[in-house]
């Protein structure tokens, strides 16, 4: 087994953080390459909206289940491997015709993907501990968002200068960069292997579950994620066919999006120490008023792309701080299982995602502002919903938890008082 050389540490963990955003990266750098891959390949918008589908349920259901695998047989070799796989997945989709070939690799792409950024995950959950491992957790929604910023930024050039092809063999080079230089500077992380043992990891998975506040903290990230989704789908129709603006300015609307997300986990992190239910509710009350003023701005025909870029940034700083706060808090709910909870924390995220942003496409068949704004609405009032059930979950925990503490203090007192009567 090759283990990571002090040495190349900090390499190792630069390149971790470095694959942290490509699940975002592999959805958002084709993004303004939508309409034209639809006119390409002779299929519908909502064919090629699929193709995030596909990719989104695919990695969202594998990584539910690749984190025991990885506690098991290790991070480095898994992951190498499905490195090199999706590579090959995007050549092969730079070069096909059929929205089937391109619906199978996407697939390819999702489960290889969960493959490679859990383990990624897992690396700082085995390497760092205590408030280094909080900061780095803390750091994962803001690199993450590095990919809603530079992705579609590039894939609208790359869209410009070589058709859409040019997103995927961009992924495809970026993926084999990154693997060589991991054979060279990285090794296994994982110390200590846990046997495979399905029932007992189902049993593991099963309680993570049933952990209430973890629960919650799963569907308020997925809900946050999903504002990001729903424009990501939906913006290149609105700003290309309805405002008629080239798939380069949907590139920079996609950056200005992925701005304020990152935005809004970096507030979120120079102010970690705050407690959660006092920022959260400010927050959350914020995104509620935004989203409200959007739908009436929108009512008042004052719709452009300038009032929808307004709006999604306000959005997405909330987002943003609201993402970045749950999801430190779930990755480290639970401890001794890194790749589990790493995995079904990632996996639920995009499978959470997927059903509230396609559902709320589809069902309010968001083509314009008016309809966005109402989707967005509606995210954040289950999500308001979501933190006072978590509130309530994670206080009745704490109560139980100090409850037992004090029954055990109550034991050990008593047991000292009836040992002292007994020396007297």
């Amino acid at each position: 087994m090759r283990l990571i050389k002090e040495k190349n540490r900090g390499i190792a963990t630069f390149l971790s953080f470095a694959l942290i955003p490509l699940t975002g990266l592999a959805t958002d750098v084709y993004l303004p390459s939508l309409p034209s891959m639809a006119a390409d390949l002779h299929v519908s918008n909502g064919a090629i909206q699929n193709t995030l589908l596909v990719f989104l349920v695919s990695a969202g259901l594998s990584q539910l289940f690749v984190g025991s695998l990885l506690d098991s047989f290790g991070r480095f070799r898994i992951s190498m491997a499905a490195l090199l796989l999706f590579s090959l997945a995007s050549f092969v989709i730079a070069n096909t015709h059929s929205i089937y070939v391109l619906f199978a690799m996407r697939a390819v792409h999702g489960i290889t993907v969960a493959i490679i950024v859990v383990a990624k995950r897992a690396y700082f959950l085995d390497t760092f501990e205590g408030e280094k491992l909080s900061n780095y957790t803390s750091l994962f929604s803001i690199v993450w968002a590095t990919a809603p910023i530079v992705a579609p930024f590039v894939g609208g050039y790359l869209e410009s200068a070589f058709g859409w092809h040019g997103s995927f063999y961009f992924l495809g080079f970026f993926t084999l960069a990154i693997l060589a230089l991991d054979l060279i500077f990285g090794g296994e992380s994982l110390k200590t292997f846990s046997p495979f043992k399905p029932a007992a990891i189902l049993k593991t998975y099963g309680s993570m579950l049933k952990t209430k506040d973890y629960a919650m903290s799963l569907a308020i990230i997925g809900l946050s994620y999903s504002l990001l989704m729903v424009y990501g789908m939906t913006s290149p129709f609105i700003i290309e066919h309805l405002y008629h603006f080239s798939p380069i300015v949907t590139g920079y609307s996609s950056l200005l999006s992925g701005v304020a997300l990152m935005a809004g986990g970096i507030i979120s992190k120079s102010i970690i120490h705050k407690p959660m239910d006092r920022k959260i509710p400010v927050a959350m009350g914020l995104q509620a008023i935004f989203a409200a003023t959007m739908i009436a701005v929108s009512s008042l025909y004052l719709s452009n792309i300038y009032t929808l870029l307004i709006f999604v940034m306000l959005l997405n700083i909330g987002a943003g701080f609201v993402f970045n706060n749950l999801f430190s808090y779930a990755l480290g709910r639970f401890h001794g299982h890194g790749g589990i909870v790493s995995g079904l924390t990632g996996g639920s995220l995009f499978v959470i995602t997927s059903v509230f942003s396609y559902g709320s496409v589809n069902a309010l068949s968001i083509k314009t502002q008016t309809s966005l704004a109402v989707a967005y609405l509606v995210f954040v009032l289950l999500t308001v919903i979501a933190f006072i059930l978590f509130q309530r979950y994670r206080t009745r925990g704490t109560a139980k938890l100090a409850g037992h503490e004090t029954t055990a203090a109550g034991t050990t007192a008593a047991r000292a008082a009836a040992e002292a009567m007994y020396t007297h």
